[in-house]
C-alpha cells in the first residue's frame, strides 16, 4: 500500500514506541497538570511540529548525514542535552518554589522569579534537539518501505502520518488526565511540586542519556 510493507506490524511497533516514556510527554503531561488543556496542547502542537520535522529531515536523507557525520550527531547531541538540563533543573527549581510558598502562603506563580512559561517553544527545541530521533527514524521506516516502490516519498508520508495520529491521540490522553490532575494538585501542593520535582530528575536522566548516546 503506497509502497509500504507489513503495514499492520508498523502500525503495531509505532503505537508502542509511541507509549514508551520520553522528555517530550513528560513534558506535555507536566504542564496540562500545572496550567491546563489550552497550554497542554500548545506543548503537544510544539512536539508535533518537531517530530514533523525530524520525519521530514529523515526522508529528505538528512539522517544519511548524521549517520556519517560524528561531528554533526556530537554537535546536536549536546545542544540537546544541555537544553534537556536546562529544563530538568527548572523544574526542581520550580518544585522548590512550590514548597516555599506552601510555608509562605504566597502562591508559586505569583512570586516574581516564577518567569513566564513557553510551553510550545520548550517542546519544539526538545524535539528538534534529539539526533536520535532522527535516527530512529531512519532505521524503523526504512523496514516498512518497499525499495521498489516507484515513490518511496508517499511511502514514508503514510508511515509518518500513522505515528503522528498515534503521538496526538496519546498527547491527548496525557493533557485530559493532567487537566483533571491539576484539580487535585491544587489542593495538594507538596504532590504538585514532587511531581514537577520528579519530571525534572527524569528529564536530567534523559539529558546525560543522550549526552553518552554514539551512533553505534
Amino acid at each position: 500500500m503506497f509502497g509500504t510493507l507489513n503495514l499492520p506490524e508498523y502500525a503495531l511497533g509505532a503505537l508502542l514506541i509511541v507509549l514508551l516514556p520520553g522528555p517530550n510527554s513528560l513534558y506535555v503531561l507536566s504542564v496540562a497538570a500545572r496550567k491546563g488543556v489550552r497550554v497542554g496542547y500548545r506543548a503537544a502542537f510544539g512536539v508535533f511540529l518537531g517530530d514533523t520535522t525530524l520525519i521530514t529531515v529523515t526522508a529528505l536523507g538528512a539522517a544519511s548525514l548524521l549517520a556519517h557525520s560524528p561531528a554533526a550527531f556530537d554537535v546536536i547531541k549536546y545542544l540537546g542535552a544541555g537544553y534537556l538540563t536546562y529544563l530538568g533543573v527548572g523544574m526542581l527549581r520550580s518544585a522548590i518554589r512550590a514548597l516555599r510558598s506552601r510555608h509562605t502562603g504566597v502562591p508559586a506563580e505569583a512570586r516574581p522569579e516564577a518567569g513566564v512559561e513557553r510551553p510550545f517553544h520548550k517542546a519544539l527545541i526538545v524535539s528538534l534537539l534529539n539526533p536520535k530521533a532522527i535516527l530512529f527514524f531512519l532505521a524503523f521506516f526504512t523496514q516498512f518501505v518497499d525499495p521498489h516502490a516507484a515513490h518511496p516519498a508517499e511511502a514514508f508520508a503514510l508511515l509518518g502520518a500513522i505515528v503522528q495520529i498515534f503521538s496526538l491521540s496519546y498527547l491527548s490522553a496525557l493533557i485530559l488526565g493532567g487537566d483533571r490532575l491539576a484539580s487535585v494538585f491544587r489542593r495538594r501542593k507538596r504532590l504538585a511540586a514532587s511531581m514537577t520535582g520528579g519530571v525534572g530528575s527524569l528529564f536530567l536522566g534523559f539529558a546525560a542519556k543522550l549526552a553518552t548516546a554514539s551512533l553505534g
